[in-house]
């Protein structure tokens, strides 16, 4: 099966972006943030990429880069979506989107508070919801309340990160009511090191969701209003 809007983050190694797609993730990311541990550079991301199937979504995590810097490295490394974990504003999302690039905004509020920010974006934009704890920008492998995201579900349709687990994948969708998940660190054994059979545990859970096996959110299939 293929999973469009399952998407696993943080992606170090050739053989574990190969394994990941042919298992069916709809989508990889690779870190541009260099306190990361995961951080790659954009000509690696590309190596990382290269051959990769079409309908696997290139996801690129900026942290408060310049929007030309950040242009540039998501063509060096062969991206369709750029992702911003900063505080980036608007004006940093449309140059990104003019030159061609899907963006995800991740928002770091909850409930009413989480409806108002998603609202001052462009309905083009897709949304990552996570808790925003700890040291580094991320969900920092943190479970957390994920029902405090619900409110924003009537809004407009997000993606869920945070602590996210092949285990507790069915239950964090069903209090999110997310469309879309960001898993990094729930199937890692080290920083940047991808656990393959936790990879494929976490695509057999998937398999039970069928509003994460529809339209291709990180391709901006279900970005804007519901």
């Amino acid at each position: 099966m293929f999973f469009p809007n399952l998407k696993i983050c943080g992606v170090t190694t050739r053989e574990t972006a190969r394994f990941c797609a042919e298992a069916g993730a709809g989508a990889l990311g690779a870190v541009f943030f260099k306190k990361s541990p995961r951080y790659v550079t954009p000509c690696q991301a590309r190596a990382l990429f290269e051959g990769l199937p079409a309908r696997v979504s290139r996801v690129g995590v900026f942290v408060d880069m310049p929007a030309d810097e950040l242009i540039a490295a998501a063509r060096e490394a062969g991206l369709d979506t750029v992702q911003l974990h900063g505080s980036e504003p608007l004006s940093d999302i449309e140059a990104a989107q003019r030159a061609g690039f899907h963006v995800i905004k991740v928002l770091k509020v909850t409930g009413a508070e989480l409806v108002e920010a998603a609202r001052r974006l462009p309905a083009s934009a897709g949304i990552l919801v996570e808790c925003g704890r700890g040291t580094l920008p991320g969900g920092n492998g943190a479970a957390w309340n994920w029902a405090d995201a619900a409110p924003l579900a009537a809004a407009r349709p997000f993606a869920l990160a945070g602590g996210l687990t092949p285990e507790n994948l069915l239950e964090a969708v069903r209090l999110s009511r997310a469309v879309a998940c960001d898993v990094s660190s729930g199937v890692e054994t080290a920083p940047g090191v991808k656990n393959h059979a936790a990879v494929l545990e976490l695509l057999q859970s998937a398999r039970h969701l069928e509003a994460i096996d529809k339209n291709p959110f990180w391709k901006g299939g279900l970005s804007g209003s519901s």
